[in-house]
C-alpha cells in the first residue's frame, strides 16, 4: 500500500460526474478547478461503537464518495458551494475560521478539515481556495458522510497548501479534528477513508494506527440498506453520551480493582492494564456494575469526586444534562463487541466449509447487542434488519453510529435478485417517502457491495489510453488536464 495519497493524470471527457462538477465549478467561479480530490464513505461490517474505547474494527470502503473541484487563489478566502442546492455557499477569510458546534451545517465539517491540517502543519496562513463539492453518500445515513466531507477537506488543504501527509497521519489528523464540531469519535472512519485497498476489507487497529487486509469469503454479497431516519451525531447527544457512559465504566471498573482510575478513559486501556482476556473483562462487568442505571450521586460517592468534578473532568459539553448512566449495558456490548471482531477476522482468515453461517451469526449478534445493551438502534432499523433476515440474508446488522441511517447484511450470492426483490416489496414500496427516496438513482436505498467489485472511491478514464481504470478505495487526488 502506497503511503502517501495517489495522484493520477486524467482526462475528463470519458467521466460524467468529474465533467458535471468541472462545469459547476465553472459557473459558480467563472475559473477552471486545479485539482479534484476524493474520499470515500464506508460500511463498517462490525465492531459498532467501539473504536473510541480503542477496540479494532472491520469496516471498508464503499463506492459512494465526497468529490471536490478546486482552485487557489491570493484571495485569503475559502469559499464553499456544493452542487446539492439545499446546502448553502460559505465563505470564510482564512484568518478567520471559527467552527460553530451547536449548529452543524456542512461546510462546519469541511472547516474541521481545514484547521486540523492548518494546526497540524504549524501554517501560520493558508492559502485561499474555492471549492465546489459533489457527495454521493446520502447524510446522515451511518456510511460516514461526514468524515468523508473533513476527510477530503484535510486532502484538499493539504494540497492547495503544497504539502506532503502519510496517509496515516492524514487518517489520525482527520479523526482529531472532527472532534471540533464535538463528535468524540475513535478514528474508524477517517481511517478507513485514507488506508482502505481495492477488493478487501480491513481491520483497523489503533494505537499505534494499522490496517490488515481481510479477505471477506467468496460467495457473498454485502448489501448496504437505507431505513430512511436520518441521525446527525453532532446534533444530538446520543453518541456523546455513550462515550461518557464508557468513560465512566472504566473508570468504575478500575476502582474495583484498585487502579489509579483517573487517568484511564478507555475499556479498552483498562483491559490492556490488566493484562486479562476479554471474557474476563466481561466476567469483571458481572462482577462489579449492576444492570440499573447508576445516578449521578452513586458514580460521585464510589469514585470520590464532586458533582462539579464529575461535570467539568468526565461528562462532554452535551451531556452536562445527563442523569442516569447505564454503565453495564454499555461495558458489556464493548467487550463482547471486541470479541465478535477478532472473531470475525479468525473465520475470514481460516475460510471454513461454513464460514458465511459463521459470519452471518456475527452479524445477528452484533444487531442485538446495539439494539439491546447499546440502545443505538431505532424501530425502523430493527424492521429493516428483521426483513433482511426473512428475505434470504445469513446476517444483518446497524451499520454506523445507529438511530438511523443503514443496515448491512450479508446475502449468498445466488440469493441476491430475490433479495433485492424482497426488501423492496416488503419495506419500501408500502410507504410512500420510502419508495420516493429508494426511486432516486442519486439516493438509492440498496447497494449490493460485491467482494469481487472492488469498492473504489472513483472510476476514472486514465489519460494515457482513455479505457476506465478502477482506482483503489484510498483517498485519491485527480488532477486535471
Amino acid at each position: 500500500m502506497a503511503t502517501v495519497p495517489t495522484k493520477i493524470k486524467v482526462q475528463l471527457s470519458g467521466n460524467e460526474r468529474l465533467q458535471k462538477l468541472k462545469d459547476a465549478f465553472h459557473g459558480k467561479y467563472g475559473q477552471m478547478p486545479l485539482f479534484y480530490a476524493c474520499a470515500p464513505g464506508r460500511v463498517n461490517l462490525i465492531g459498532e461503537h467501539i473504536d473510541y474505547c480503542g477496540y479494532a474494527v472491520l469496516p471498508m470502503a464503499i463506492e459512494q464518495n465526497i468529490l471536490a473541484a478546486v482552485s487557489v487563489s491570493d484571495s485569503k478566502t475559502i469559499q464553499l458551494a456544493n452542487t446539492d442546492p439545499k446546502y448553502k455557499d460559505f465563505t470564510v477569510s482564512v484568518d478567520g475560521i471559527s467552527i460553530d458546534r451547536e449548529n452543524p451545517q456542512w461546510h462546519y465539517y469541511f472547516l474541521c478539515g481545514v484547521r486540523g491540517i492548518q494546526e497540524h502543519l504549524s501554517l501560520s496562513s493558508l492559502t485561499g481556495m474555492c471549492c465546489v463539492v459533489d457527495g454521493t453518500i446520502p447524510a446522515s445515513s451511518g456510511l460516514s458522510s461526514s468524515s468523508a466531507l473533513v476527510c477530503c477537506a484535510g486532502l484538499v488543504t493539504m494540497e492547495a497548501n503544497k504539502k506532503s501527509l502519510s496517509k496515516v497521519t492524514l487518517a489520525e489528523t482527520c479523526a482529531k479534528c472532527e472532534r471540533y464540531i464535538g463528535t468524540e469519535g475513535g478514528g474508524m472512519d477517517q481511517s478507513i477513508s485514507f488506508l482502505a485497498e481495492e477488493g478487501t476489507a480491513k481491520l483497523i487497529e489503533f494505537n499505534p494506527l494499522r490496517a490488515t487486509d481481510v479477505r471477506l469469503p467468496d460467495g457473498a454479497v454485502f448489501v448496504i440498506a437505507n431505513c430512511c431516519v436520518e441521525m446527525n451525531k453532532a446534533a444530538s447527544s446520543h453518541f456523546n453520551m455513550r462515550v461518557v457512559e464508557c468513560r465512566i465504566a472504566t473508570k468504575m471498573l478500575a476502582k474495583a480493582r484498585g487502579l489509579d482510575w483517573s487517568r484511564l478513559l478507555k475499556l479498552g486501556d483498562l483491559q490492556k492494564e490488566l493484562q486479562v482476556s476479554l471474557k474476563q473483562m466481561l466476567e469483571l462487568v458481572e462482577e462489579v456494575l449492576h444492570p440499573e442505571p447508576y445516578s449521578r450521586d452513586e458514580i460521585c460517592k464510589t469514585l470520590g469526586i464532586s458533582n462539579e468534578q464529575l461535570c467539568e473532568n468526565i461528562l462532554s459539553a452535551n451531556t452536562q444534562h445527563a442523569t442516569d448512566f447505564k454503565l453495564y449495558q454499555r461495558a458489556k456490548h464493548v467487550y463482547g463487541e471486541a470479541a465478535r471482531v477478532l472473531q470475525f477476522k479468525a473465520v475470514c482468515d481460516s475460510s471454513p466449509a461454513n464460514a458465511i453461517a459463521q459470519l452471518g451469526d456475527l452479524m445477528n449478534r452484533s444487531h442485538e447487542s446495539c439494539r439491546d445493551l447499546y440502545e443505538c438502534s431505532c424501530p425502523e432499523l430493527d424492521q429493516l434488519v428483521d426483513i433482511c433476515l426473512q428475505a434470504g440474508a445469513v446476517g444483518s446488522r446497524l451499520t454506523g453510529a445507529g438511530w438511523g441511517g443503514c443496515t448491512v447484511s450479508m446475502v449468498p450470492g445466488d440469493r441476491i435478485d430475490s433479495f433485492l426483490q424482497t426488501v423492496r416489496e416488503r419495506y419500501y414500496v408500502p410507504d410512500a417517502r420510502r419508495s420516493a427516496l429508494e426511486k432516486q438513482k442519486t439516493q438509492s436505498s440498496l447497494w449490493p457491495q460485491k467482494q469481487e467489485v472492488p469498492s473504489h472511491s472513483l472510476v476514472v478514464p486514465t489519460g494515457v489510453s482513455g479505457s476506465p481504470e478502477c482506482v483503489s478505495s484510498q483517498t485519491i487526488i485527480v488532477f486535471s488536464h
